[in-house]
């Protein structure tokens, strides 16, 4: 089968607006699990990662980053570096090709010699080979006007200030009711403050850009951009920085069939796809290739937030919530506002009478925070399940009960119907596939040296569905001119989620014929426009745009059409759903067992059960809960980018140092899901899942970690010495 990423066919091509396009699709292809189709060129080593693909004469840049934390550069002396062989030009602040937009202090990169945080590109070397450029890099002796910084984040800031939003256009704060007095009235109450620490994503493949700039052949038509990106969102790469270089959008290219992993850190352009594309002006039309190391990941492709989050609980003596307070702390750069929506899913969750929410934000010397997987949700359902479990043992009854006799009949917040939220079945059955009834008293339970305990949380996800993609659906042609199946093109994008598969499954149906004849085309700018892939979006918005297509396709071109019949559509809107409230939900069950005398904790089963819609591929939905919820395990146990405040320095910057989960922590670890599909959702009744997993997981293993032990841990990660009693 056919994969290639190929630029759409030339010719007229007719957009079409198909009939009834959100009435449910008739599947067949949808909800089995045929085999991933990027899997034999991923495990053959043929599937072309963005430094893979074959250029000629490659040049090779290395960056040249910022060693103190706030100042400026002063002195630059390159004149070893450039007396180096094999090197072609070293970069600077004062020699770098100017951009035409600045607006965007990330990417306005080399365009003054101000330093905002550590680790800021400040230069780059450009060389024959990645050894010398980096030698080179080395030989550049740079001195600053160094500038006090603050790079620390404290409740207490006398400078916290309120944004005008939170990711992505979410209300900073929210109150409904008079939450003080209800709280004051309270039978039953916690107040308690989690903290969760700076985190970063670390996908398997690296930030990566291959930049070609290159005069056109046509006259007048100006320079051509084609870049080779490890990104989330194509098209979204091209938006950015055409106008950056003063091209025209047509005339950047972005290819990227498939992407090492991103979790959210490649969902939009950071400051090296710039830095790429300068060396490029300057490498006399040669192919430039950049790809950050691990260590240089931790200063300039985002991370997660540290944030303090107080959680104050009001409850009748029968743990229905009167009260619910969720106010949050966290930090942004100083030089670029990101706001993470921590406190958001408080909102939403729980039926309870009062309830506010609140945002603050201290602006730091440090990078600019981004997306990480289920930004907001995942660290601030930690600290709303984790309060929740305080609320149950101070009223005296089980955690999941606590949790159905706070089930809210409408959401909380917009008071619409939901479309479907089955959390309380996903509880129900959880706990007997997982014989919750087993879990004891906390710190009674013990087999040996080991203590042993259960924990329970809840998991929500929004389900996002972006408008603005387009699809196109083609039929093609074999070699005697006779018809071979379908092309399908849409510019989306494969972050290792198995969209090359699932697409072509949602297209196969909605064009009624076999998996087989389908011809997928994802990753690439010369296809149409593709969302990114992002808040577990793309099967969603890239799934109902194909289907789209190729039902105006079979009502433009019938049941046979001819070769090279050819329509597009664009992504319908539901008016419909704007009516309900719609969410993914889920239960998460950890087992963990701490040694009594270490602290040491191991984690030997967890279960998630998830109500997310109509599952499109079990298999590759599998793996994604799985992995959503061993990363919530790590963000639990594992995970804590140690900032040194004399520097502005992660220290634990490698994998040496900075921990996540190996094959030996992760042991009994399984997903179960209620296939039930959403008729509001989508055409498929499906909602995104590469999020949910990850929400409440971390919860879970806290909750089971008290259940243990009877030590309640704040702050996140739980590590040993913090279970050791003094």
């Amino acid at each position: 089968m056919s994969r290639t990423n190929a630029r759409g066919s030339e010719g007229a091509t007719r957009t079409a607006e198909p009939s009834h396009p959100l009435k449910p699709l008739d599947v067949r292809s949808v909800g089995t699990s045929p085999q991933r189709l990027d899997g034999p060129e991923k495990v053959t080593g043929t599937a072309r990662y963005a430094w893979e693909h074959p250029l000629s004469a490659p040049l090779y840049a290395h960056p040249l980053q910022a060693a103190v934390a706030r100042g400026r550069v002063v002195v630059m002396d390159t004149g070893q570096a450039e007396a180096l062989d094999g090197v072609l030009a070293v970069l600077t602040p004062y020699n770098a090709p100017r951009l035409a937009d600045t607006d965007d202090p990330e990417l306005a990169v080399l365009q003054s010699e101000e330093v905002a945080f550590r680790g800021q590109f400040i230069g780059a070397v450009v060389a024959e080979t990645p050894e010398i450029a980096r030698h080179a890099a080395g030989l550049v002796d740079v001195a600053y006007e160094q500038q006090p910084h603050d790079t620390e984040l404290r409740a207490d800031r006398p400078d916290l200030y309120r944004p005008e939003v939170v990711n992505p256009t979410y209300e900073t704060d929210t109150e409904d009711g008079d939450v003080e007095a209800a709280l004051a009235a309270a039978p039953v109450s916690v107040d308690v403050t989690y903290s969760t620490p700076m985190e970063h994503n670390n996908p398997m493949e690296p930030h990566t850009c291959v930049a070609v700039w290159e005069a056109s052949e046509d006259d007048g038509a100006g320079p051509q951009l084609t870049l080779y990106d490890s990104t989330q969102g194509a098209h979204r790469v091209r938006e950015t920085l055409a106008p950056l270089f003063e091209l025209a959008p047509e005339s950047v290219r972005v290819i990227s069939p498939h992407v090492g992993g991103g979790f959210g850190s490649k969902g939009m352009p950071h400051a090296h796809n710039v830095l790429a594309v300068l060396a490029a002006k300057v490498s006399g039309g040669r192919p430039v290739k950049l790809a950050l190391t691990r260590q240089q990941m931790f200063s300039l492709a985002g991370y997660r937030t540290p944030t303090v989050q107080r959680l104050r609980l009001g409850a009748d003596t029968g743990g229905r919530l009167t009260a619910l307070s969720h106010d949050v702390v966290e930090q942004t750069a100083r030089f670029k506002e990101f706001a993470e929506q921590t406190g958001v899913a408080s909102r939403m969750m729980y039926a309870a009478g009062n309830r506010g929410t609140s945002h603050r934000l201290a602006a730091l010397d440090v990078p600019v925070p981004s997306w990480m997987r289920a930004p907001g949700e995942a660290p601030g359902m930690f600290a709303a399940e984790a309060a929740m479990d305080e609320l149950a043992l101070a009223c005296g009854i089980d955690p999941i009960e606590l949790r159905v006799r706070n089930e809210p009949e409408t959401d909380p917040e917009t008071g619409r119907p939901w479309s479907g939220r089955h959390l309380v079945r996903c509880l129900r059955t959880g706990a007997e596939r997982f014989g919750w009834d087993r879990r004891a008293e906390p710190g009674t339970r013990r087999e040996g040296d080991w203590l042993i305990g259960l924990g329970v949380a809840s998991s929500t996800y929004p389900a996002y569905a972006f408008p603005g993609s387009v699809a196109e659906v083609e039929r093609r042609t074999n070699g005697d001119g006779g018809p071979d199946g379908y092309a399908v093109r849409i510019g989306a994008a494969d972050i290792g989620t198995g969209t090359w598969t699932v697409l072509t499954q949602i297209a196969a149906d909605a064009l009624n014929c076999p998996f087989e004849e389908v011809h997928l085309e994802i990753g690439d700018t010369g296809l149409p426009m593709g969302t990114v892939a992002g808040g577990s979006s793309g099967v969603s918005s890239w799934g109902s745009t194909v289907v789209a297509a190729s039902r105006a396709f079979r009502e433009e071109h019938g049941d046979d059409p001819v070769p090279g019949a050819r329509t597009r559509a664009e992504m319908p809107s539901d008016p419909e759903l704007r009516n309900y409230s719609a969410h993914s939900f889920g239960a998460q069950f950890a087992e963990v067992r701490v040694h009594a005398d270490t602290g040491e904790v191991r984690v030997p089963r967890m279960l998630g059960v998830f109500s997310t819609g109509r599952i499109i591929n079990p298999r590759t939905a599998r793996s994604q809960f799985i992995g959503g919820m061993v990363m919530g395990m790590s963000m639990a146990l594992f995970e804590e980018s140690v900032l040194d405040h004399g520097t502005g320095h992660v220290v634990n910057h490698d994998f040496a140092q900075y921990h996540i989960p190996t094959c030996a922590d992760v042991l009994d670890v399984d997903a179960v899901w209620l296939d039930e599909p959403d008729p509001h959702a989508n055409p498929m009744g499906s909602k995104g899942i590469g999020e949910i997993g990850i929400v409440g997981a971390p919860a879970a293993v806290v909750n089971a970690v008290h259940n243990a032990t009877g030590i309640r841990v704040r702050d996140l990660p739980v590590t040993p010495d913090k279970l050791l009693r003094s």
